[in-house]
């Protein structure tokens, strides 16, 4: 133990360490961020007021953007504190809270997916019952399910976040403190400890794992009811439809599962430390972004009720 250091600071490395290059940098994440922020707050708004998309489909999808802000929002700032001032320093406990926060919201998202998979599946799969099975008492139950403490999602989520960020103080970092990343996850906090990380890979890995399987399960299990049915329609224009109400989830969800998969599950070696950084851009600042992007431009209600909160403005403006 006499070589072991107790540190005070952790240091992210960060996307690049080359002045001029962090300035660009700065430049291109400050409007990746503030276009994260704004589409997806616009998602937001839009689905509270017109009354047009006061169905269960958009429902899901304020609460899918207001999770896209929010986890964005645990990375970002702190990243881009670091790209314009090269202070690329974080203390033991602020690592710990960014840690514990992201893999909330993160896991949170990962069950809301899987409740829009249900909606999907009702809706090509039983489409005459629809409204009676998605009634607002189920997706408010839905919701509160993956949001209110006590509810499977989201406590699921907070556990997985609890249990792993409480074994985090036990940890020593010794010789250098460097994260090769520009946030705190918990593979980096693991390759730079000395301690004995075997109790944290095992939480990790138990509830993790039955979180990240079980959220897959309930997400994926679905389409194979769903693509059985789109290919049992018989008109090429009605079988085009309907995959076209899940094309846009499906997206989200092979883009977010393929980060998550890169990240948490490719061994980060030396080589694979730039593709590393690349998946955790992905995963934590461009997911958030592509999300109400794939969304909307492939959406004609989203925009139709955008062209009527304009026209409302000019209204109120006249």
């Amino acid at each position: 133990m006499s070589n072991i250091t107790r540190a005070a600071l952790l240091f992210l490395v960060g996307l690049s360490d080359h002045p001029p290059t962090m300035n660009g940098l700065f430049v291109v994440f400050l409007l990746i961020y503030v276009m994260t922020v704004v589409l997806n707050l616009l998602i937001f708004f839009l689905v509270i007021t017109d009354s047009h998309l006061h169905n269960p489909m958009y429902f899901f999808l304020s609460n899918l953007a207001f999770l896209d802000m929010s986890y964005s929002s645990v990375t970002a700032p702190k990243m881009l504190f670091d790209l314009i001032t090269k202070y690329q320093a974080i203390t033991i406990p602020a690592c710990i809270v960014q840690v514990f926060f992201f893999l909330s919201f993160a896991s949170s998202e990962l069950f809301l997916l899987s409740v829009m998979s249900y909606d999907r599946f009702v809706a090509i799969c039983r489409p005459l019952h629809y409204t009676q099975i998605m009634s607002w008492r189920v997706c408010a139950h839905m919701v509160s399910v993956v949001w209110v403490m006590g509810q499977y999602a989201t406590v699921m989520g907070y556990i997985c976040g609890l249990f792993q960020t409480l074994f985090l103080p036990r940890l020593s970092f010794c010789g250098l403190n460097f994260i090769h990343n520009f946030f705190c996850d918990l593979p980096n906090l693991f390759e730079i400890t000395c301690t004995d990380t075997t109790i944290n890979i095992v939480v990790m890995f138990t509830l993790g794992g039955s979180l990240g399987v079980g959220a897959f399960a309930f997400t994926f299990l679905p389409y194979v009811r769903i693509f059985s049915t789109i290919l049992r329609i018989r008109s090429k224009t009605g079988r085009l439809k309907a995959f076209s109400t899940c094309s846009s989830h499906l997206a989200v969800v092979f883009i977010l599962y393929g980060s998550i998969t890169f990240i948490y599950f490719v061994p980060a070696t030396r080589n694979m430390l730039a593709m590393h950084k690349l998946f955790s851009v992905i995963y934590s600042n461009i997911n958030p972004l592509l999300n109400p992007l794939i969304y909307s431009l492939r959406n004609k209600d989203l925009k139709a009720a955008l062209m009527r909160s304009i026209s409302h403005l000019k209204i109120h403006k006249l």
